[in-house]
């Protein structure tokens, strides 16, 4: 098993947010979440929350081959609500949640979990690449972020209108005709995109956060077979300086309108053979 993992936060001096971590036959990300300036009724942090239930569920999904990977989710999820304990207020809709994505060996197969916006990128014997992401959170945000991405980042326009915007998507987590997102319900669990992929076709499978994927998702710099050349060839951290690189270069979002110039970046690359 080798693994390469890189990970900046969004700003030095800044919580990372995102969390990833590998054991032997299974690897876990995670990209936790917030809603900036909103009262979360929980005495922990977003980094806390997703540090947390990423080491619950890599110690669970390697502990219990025999459960699935959405039960080790509703499990763990589970745990880190009993350790919230009775100093928070779990019913705030800004309670910290996270994304996740797990991926583990079986026998023969590799076995793969996707909650929230962040990407499982699977590369194949063939040379082909295939991503699992799940779009839910994307397709509920083109809704209702017109407003947000007319305004230079930044700007104080630009930071009502987000307010408003995640205030909005707030209300639609973990809803029916919304989005589902790791957080305080296990239950959560039950919408994951889950499957499975016979590991003799695979050669590496790369778990992102949406900061690492911008550069093709967002920016179209790239197409997922450049990114996982990338990852090949020089490893996550020139994943994620490519991506600064593209930040750095657009600070406004004049050219590339977005929520945060730039984010947490996290990218988890395991080769399998």
């Amino acid at each position: 098993m080798r693994v390469a993992l890189g990970s900046l936060p969004a700003a030095p001096g800044l919580d990372n947010e995102d969390f990833a971590a590998a054991a032997p036959g299974a690897a876990v990300l995670l990209d936790g979440a917030g809603v900036a300036g909103a009262e979360t009724g929980c005495v922990h942090g977003v980094a806390w929350f997703s540090g947390t239930l990423g080491a619950l569920l890599l110690r669970e999904i390697t502990a219990h081959p025999d459960r699935t990977l959405a039960d080790c989710l509703a499990n763990s999820i589970g745990e880190v609500r009993s350790l919230h304990g009775d100093r928070c207020d779990l019913t705030y809709r800004a309670s910290p949640t996270s994304t996740v994505v797990a991926a583990r060996l079986g026998d023969a197969e590799l076995e793969y979990l996707v909650l929230g916006d962040s990407s499982l990128l699977l590369a194949e014997r063939d040379e082909v690449t295939s991503v699992v992401t799940d779009r839910r959170l994307g397709e509920v945000g083109k809704r209702l972020r017109g407003p947000v991405d007319q305004l230079p980042t930044g700007s104080p326009e630009h930071a009502t209108a987000l307010a408003e915007y995640r205030d909005a998507l707030t209300g639609l987590r973990n809803r029916p005709g919304g989005f589902w997102i790791a957080g305080p319900d296990p239950r959560a669990a039950e919408h994951a995109m889950t499957g499975s992929v016979p590991l003799d076709s695979l050669t590496s499978v790369s778990l992102l956060s949406d900061g690492a994927t911008r550069l093709v998702d967002r920016f179209e710099l790239a197409d997922w077979e450049k990114l996982l050349s990338v990852l090949n060839s020089s490893g996550p951290d020139e994943l994620i300086r490519l991506v600064r690189e593209a930040e750095n270069g657009d600070p406004d979002g004049h050219r590339w309108p977005r929520g945060k110039a730039q984010d947490d970046a996290t990218a988890l690359h395991w080769v399998l053979s």
